[in-house]
């Protein structure tokens, strides 16, 4: 694999750090408006005596006064409208937070939506203010200036605010619902796999192995600050790797908690031996450069950051507190959705070639197997004591052996097909609910063998799917 252009990176970053906060397109929203009010009432002064009759009839007819109080009622609404935005917003935030995940936050302050609402009311005060500054009331010796231009785009902005207003209130009352959050984390996780993991085919084993960089000629790289590892600009580290004769190795994965002085990658000499220390510390400085940590993980190039989400809100969910076991099965149902889109695609580690085909860079990334593992484990613990959720658990078991066309998964879906049996006999529910969620588990081997249903050859080879 071929290392991204080395801007890429960069600025997939910034655009993610811009679009997941509320004051960028507000502010540039009401600089456009400023400008806008210095410059069109020029441009009234300039054409008002040329225009006809047709389009007087449109356009403001009143005078200074009225402009004036015009144009102060507009500014006073949009204040009143905005704050009242700006409230709604955030008790929306603090709902999102408390029932359901405190990770969503950065969704819903991403929303296109809330940004172009706050845009269009500030920018909307910003212009009446700035044309009221060039209305001029008559006297004897000037005849006055009113911008009735100007003054018709301030009323226009301002319909459109009561307008958008409405719009806002109706989106507000979709993101809220549950099934929306859903559907926004699945498809922005499901957007941020693909760009991680497009290669389709089976996992390259050569690079598979956990032990990779841990040889003695492996010089350790260590992490210049503590924080969650977001991005690694891989396309300057191959080209610093490449010029150094160097193999680095990554042993964190975006998404992955750092600490300051404790080694996250490693490099050696691409033939094998130790670097020189003048090569080792000039690409210690190129990888510090050129990876960003923080304390807030992102979806740039976070794999399990999504998953995460849909898990926390399931668990959550299951909690005694809220006991909504209906949005556990929704969200479980998209964990699968998403595992079930990783089958066919390799995952793990990444090599990254130079120009002459020489592998420069192994990034970390996680494995299906990883991510079945970590799923497993929080609903292990969370989604077994409700028949609900623990039937879909299973069920997700059964739809990841159907999609798993070349056994991959075998082995590991056996494992966690005796851990959730498991589970399920040790949980406080009824003998006779946790015997028939059993023989759901056990009639999940069918799907390996492409049956859906009961009756099939497990991969094991016993009769029924059954457990060994």
């Amino acid at each position: 694999m071929t290392p991204r252009a080395s801007g890429d990176t960069r600025i997939a970053s910034l655009r993610d750090s811009l679009r997941s906060q509320l004051w960028p397109t507000p502010v540039a929203a009401v600089i456009v408006a400023i400008v806008a009010g210095q410059i069109l009432p020029y441009l009234d002064q300039e054409v008002q005596d040329k225009v006809g009759p047709t389009v007087s009839a449109w356009i403001f007819g009143g005078g200074p006064a009225a402009a004036s109080n015009l144009l102060q009622t507009i500014a006073g609404a949009m204040v009143t409208v905005t704050a009242l935005t700006f409230s709604l917003t955030v008790v929306t935030l603090q709902l999102a937070s408390s029932q359901f995940s405190p990770r969503l936050l950065r969704t819903f302050t991403s929303d296109r939506i809330v940004h172009r609402t706050l845009a269009l009311f500030l920018s909307t005060f910003a212009f009446a203010l700035t044309v009221m500054r060039s209305i001029r009331s008559s006297t004897t010796v000037d005849d006055g200036f009113v911008p009735k231009i100007s003054t018709t785009v301030a009323f226009l902005l301002s319909v459109a605010s009561v307008l958008a207003l409405v719009g806002f209130l109706s989106h507000l009352a979709r993101q809220i619902r549950v099934e929306s959050m859903l559907k926004t984390v699945f498809d922005e996780t499901e957007s941020t796999l693909e760009s991680i993991f497009p290669d389709t085919g089976t996992q390259n084993s050569s690079v598979a192995a956990d032990s990779l960089g841990s040889g003695p000629e492996f010089r350790p790289i260590e992490s210049c600050a503590s924080g969650f590892l977001l991005t690694v600009n891989s396309a300057a580290i191959c080209a610093a790797a490449a010029q150094a004769g160097a193999l680095v190795v990554f042993a964190a994965a975006p998404g992955d908690s750092l600490v300051r002085g404790v080694p996250f990658a490693s490099a050696a000499d691409s033939g094998g031996g130790r670097l020189e220390e003048e090569a080792f510390l000039s690409l210690n400085r190129v990888v510090a450069d050129n990876v960003d940590i923080g304390f807030e993980r992102t979806s740039v190039q976070d794999a399990t950051l999504g998953l995460q989400q849909l898990l926390d809100i399931a668990c959550r969910a299951l909690s005694p507190g809220i006991n909504d076991a209906t949005t556990a099965v929704h969200a479980i149902g998209h964990v699968s959705a998403l595992l079930c889109g990783l089958a066919g695609r390799r995952t793990g580690f990444s090599p990254l070639l130079d120009d002459d085909g020489t592998v420069r860079v192994i990034l970390k990334r996680p494995r299906l197997e990883d991510m079945l593992e970590l799923t497993i484990r929080q609903l292990l613990r969370y989604a077994m004591d409700d028949p609900r959720s623990a039937e879909r658990t299973i069920s997700m078991l059964g739809e990841l052996a159907w999609v798993d066309s070349g056994g991959r998964l075998a082995r590991v879906l056996t494992s966690h097909r005796r851990r959730v049996a498991q589970a399920l006999l040790n949980s406080p529910l009824e003998r006779e609910e946790s015997d028939r969620l059993v023989a759901l588990v056990t009639a999940t081997g069918s799907a390996f063998s492409k049956h859906w249903g009961r009756g099939a050859a497990g991969p094991d080879g016993n009769d029924n799917g059954q457990l060994p």
